[in-house]
């Protein structure tokens, strides 16, 4: 996916629909804006109610047992 955007006079850019679509933007959310790596990053906020469940796949054992092992 690659599209162009034009800075208005006030510095505003409007968020492509396709890009809107994919990362289900919608209107009043909130958004970070962070530079990585020399690239101009967008990330959206998520609520609490939005992050419940989302590391309910992720094994952290050994992240843990590597913490038991360190004096």
């Amino acid at each position: 996916m690659s599209t162009t955007v034009t800075v208005s006079p006030k510095y505003q850019v409007v968020i492509p629909q396709e890009v809107r679509d994919f990362f289900n933007v919608k209107p009043g959310q909130r958004l970070q804006w962070m530079i990585h790596e020399g690239m101009l990053v967008l990330v959206p906020l998520l609520s609490v109610d939005d992050l419940r469940g989302y590391l309910k796949d992720y094994d952290i054992r050994l992240l843990r047992d590597k913490e038991n092992l360190e004096p």
